[in-house]
């Protein structure tokens, strides 16, 4: 009796195709990073706040100022002074909310690219930062025209062409720290009192050392980011030496700071 080896069956079909998972595209993640600076609670309200100071502030200059500043550079510069607060807070926020709020896990496994999660935070910081500074000139214009009707002076125009970049980018510097500090610090509060640190304080300070120190005087300009700041905010940033000034301020405490962060951050545990 002998055996028979059925030959085994083949198969024609071909495997199934391999799904091809295609990445979040970036606009998508900005678009995300944007309406979770609209919707969070710290979001919302710092959003709401900016628009309330600024009315505010159009209107402190027309009650308490004389006559002769109702003018267009009066009312900007008084809505942006508070812009140049809130603005920081609101990047430092943006950055810092994966961690305090305990999102970061769900964030960073849905888009394992950490850099890119925080590129998309840096876009919409700007966005945001643009937007607000736009607003600014727009409540500043309304109210130029609106007080100087009122006052019954004429309507002067002060801010130049070459004056209003340089007013938005000191914004956007500001901005910028903030976001820095969100990076290295990961901590809203921490970074928000670092903030005002380097603000508030570390000007003073190098003030005070510049005076003492005659040596200190002429270096200065060249790493203090307030110096040149308020030198972006009255638009006096004008000769090669003043931006090379902004450049290697810009590069001491954005630069520097910001790649090391990011560095750390592509390591680090997410908890």
């Amino acid at each position: 009796m002998t055996a028979t080896i059925v030959p085994p069956a083949t198969t024609t079909e071909a495997p199934p195709a391999r799904r091809i998972v295609r990445p979040i595209p970036t606009t998508r993640l900005v678009t995300v990073e944007l309406r979770k600076m609209f919707t969070t609670r710290s979001g919302f309200w710092m959003l709401i706040s900016i628009g309330v100071l600024l009315v505010i502030a159009a209107g402190s200059v027309l009650i308490f100022a004389p006559d002769s500043d109702v003018t267009y550079k009066s009312f900007a510069t008084a809505s942006g002074f508070p812009m140049s607060v809130i603005l920081p807070m609101i990047a430092i926020l943006a950055v810092t909310s994966e961690w305090s709020q305990r999102s970061g896990l769900t964030t960073f496994t849905l888009v394992p690219s950490r850099g890119r999660v925080v590129g998309a935070k840096a876009i919409a910081t700007l966005l945001v930062g643009l937007g607000s500074v736009a607003v600014a000139f727009a409540v500043g214009a309304l109210a130029n025209v609106a007080g100087s009707a009122l006052a019954g002076v004429d309507t002067v125009w002060d801010i130049s062409l070459s004056m209003a970049p340089q007013m938005v980018l000191g914004n956007l510097v500001g901005m910028a720290i903030g976001f820095t500090l969100g990076v290295v610090l990961r901590n809203s509060a921490a970074a928000i009192v670092g903030y005002f640190v380097v603000s508030l304080v570390m000007p003073g300070i190098l003030v005070l050392l510049a005076q003492v120190r005659e040596w200190f005087l002429d270096l200065q300009p060249w790493i203090d980011w307030n110096y040149t700041q308020v030198a972006l905010f009255e638009g006096a940033t004008n000769t090669g030496e003043e931006w090379a000034m902004l450049a290697s301020t810009t590069t001491i405490w954005i630069v520097i700071p910001l790649v090391v962060a990011l560095l750390s951050l592509r390591r680090s545990e997410v908890k």
